[in-house]
């Protein structure tokens, strides 16, 4: 799928919704299910490849491997994830060049101090606005192909205010960057003002699961949308759900354990033929109707049974 698709989503009059994906099975459930675009979620490949919290942690290497493993089970475009950039505006501008040679269509970089930490974490830390705008200038001339969006995410709300983070977003905007993006804005005149007055297309993060943590309100995307958000992100919402779904599992295998009855729910858990639909086997097997020999197909699945 072309680069331009993004940016397109983003200049649409309907907003576009990109739930985050931390693998392969969570992209391709996203795609399948008919949403335009997916996030590659910083904090759901640390928790989930690294088994660590949203800190800092996962660096350039595992975020640009997870992009490309995501980018390429997909037709959908990805905008991907990638922290700070991994240094100051010489490390972004290689940064950039990585995600892009990964096959992503779009690139985030924010103004959190390395290491960063979640959003919704208290104890975050920005640095110079003007440092910033240098990265995003970075980052814009690193790309090879002009629709690689470059979105720049400020972390200033949480200490200093949402005109702040308004001034930060304009000064990025002004360097270049396509979208902005103002994390832990607390209310919905926030993300109104936020929306109204910086001079670019803005996203905004729905925290699904955050719960207690929360600092932005849960909106439907058509009331972000009236709020003039061009693109909302819900990176935590299939972490949290695979999690519950696997939590779930184990308890119901505990359960059997205990009363020595087998348990094999459908609810709980997807058959062996839809878990291999998902995984594109049915075009695996295409392609062995294709291009292997005939003797070969015959040593498979003999006299065309299994196919």
């Amino acid at each position: 799928m072309p680069l331009s698709t993004l940016r397109d989503l983003i200049a649409a009059s309907e907003i576009a919704v990109l739930p985050g994906a931390y693998d392969g099975f969570s992209a391709r459930l996203i795609e399948r299910a008919g949403f335009p675009a997916a996030f590659v979620t910083g904090s759901g490949v640390s928790e989930s490849r690294l088994g660590a919290p949203d800190v800092g942690l996962a660096g350039l290497a595992e975020m640009v491997g997870a992009a490309r493993d995501i980018a390429r089970c997909v037709h959908i475009p990805v905008l991907a994830d990638a922290d700070t950039g991994y240094g100051n505006a010489v490390n972004v501008f290689h940064t950039v060049q990585a995600f892009e040679q990964a096959g992503v269509a779009g690139v985030m970089i924010e103004d959190q101090t390395w290491p960063k930490r979640c959003g919704h974490l208290a104890g975050k830390e920005v640095i110079a606005a003007e440092e910033m705008a240098g990265k995003v200038a970075a980052a814009v001339e690193a790309r090879v192909d002009p629709s690689l969006v470059i979105m720049a995410r400020t972390d200033a709300a949480a200490a200093f205010g949402v005109e702040a983070a308004v001034e930060r977003a304009n000064l990025y905007a002004e360097a270049g960057a396509d979208l902005l993006f103002a994390d832990a804005l607390t209310s919905e005149d926030d993300i109104r003002r936020f929306a109204t007055k910086v001079n670019a297309p803005v996203a905004v993060n729905m925290g699904f699961g955050v719960r207690s943590r929360r600092t932005t309100p849960l909106l439907s995307a058509a009331r972000l949308q009236e709020l003039g958000v061009a693109l909302m992100i819900a990176p935590r919402m299939l972490t949290a759900a695979a999690i519950r779904g696997m939590e779930l599992a184990l308890g119901a295998l505990l359960e059997s354990m205990r009363t020595g009855e087998v348990v094999d729910r459908d609810d709980l858990l997807v058959s062996f033929e839809e878990l291999h639909d998902l995984m594109g086997f049915p075009e695996i097997q295409e392609l062995e109707q294709r291009f292997l020999a005939r003797e070969q197909l015959a040593g498979k699945y003999g006299n065309g049974e299994g196919q």
